[in-house]
């Protein structure tokens, strides 16, 4: 089963510009990213697609040969810039059965999480597959930059929203995970190449305008999406903020 990573990143970030090259422990926040993709035993490539000559430079430099793969910069989702680079690819000859999509911001993602993900296509039936961890803090519950998700018994995905799901009738809210169990969406995705380039296709759904969540069009047009459990809490890093939790985080890991 031949998978490919591929990284998706682009500098004009509305609320952190930039952040691709920005350090965290003295190395750009993607070179972070790609170093953990390409220290993944199931994985046989590594791109970074990127619409910015600089963060190709930088990463080209960093891997000691070229990884970049330049793109539009009309791509409205990570998942349409992946669409892209594997369509380059299959137009040079060279096609992969399963596709990473690893977002350029996730510099603490582990080896084994990849691993985990790309495991669910053992499964010949999986279409799509994700990673879920077990909530722990309400105040990851109920906040809405957090994606939630509910599965079928047999792991797959029912829905993911930004409020808690499920409610819990005649319960305080206080009471939820105390009552039950609830799940944070990691979201980092693997596909089966075929099925990513129809996902990109696909015109925008209702379910995806109203939650801004991209899944739920997937969701809405019949595939079916495989959920794996991790304990990996998913460190983007979407603001500067963010990048001040990464730190502390790193610097608890190298110390």
């Amino acid at each position: 089963m031949r998978t490919i990573v591929i990284i998706p990143a682009r500098y004009a970030s509305t609320r952190f510009p930039g952040k691709p090259l920005v350090l965290l422990g003295g190395k750009p926040i993607i070179e972070h990213v790609w170093r953990r993709a390409a220290d993944t035993q199931c994985v046989d490539d590594v791109r970074v697609a990127t619409d910015d000559i600089r963060i190709a430079d930088c990463i080209d430099s960093a891997a000691g040969h070229k990884v970049s793969v330049m793109t539009s910069s009309e791509h409205q989702s990570g998942t349409d810039r992946c669409g892209e680079v594997v369509r380059k690819l299959q137009a040079e000859g060279v096609d992969f059965d399963v596709v990473v999509n690893l977002q350029g911001d996730e510099p603490l993602v582990r080896p084994c999480d990849i691993e985990t993900l790309v495991a669910c296509f053992r499964n010949p039936e999986v279409q799509i597959a994700t990673l879920r961890r077990r909530i722990e803090k309400e105040e990851d519950l109920i906040s809405p930059n957090t994606a939630k998700v509910i599965c079928t018994s047999d792991a797959r995905a029912l829905y993911f929203s930004r409020q808690p799901i499920p409610y819990r009738r005649d319960v305080p809210q206080s009471q939820w995970l105390d009552k039950g169990v609830y799940y944070k969406h990691i979201g980092i995705y693997a596909f089966r190449s075929k099925v990513l380039l129809e996902l990109c296709r696909l015109p925008q759904s209702p379910l995806e305008m109203s939650e801004k969540l991209e899944q739920l069009r997937w969701l809405e047009a019949g595939y079916k999406i495989a959920v794996a459990e991790t304990d990996y809490d998913g460190v983007g890093i979407d603001t500067p903020a963010d990048l001040v939790r990464a730190e502390e985080i790193w610097a608890s890991i190298n110390n």
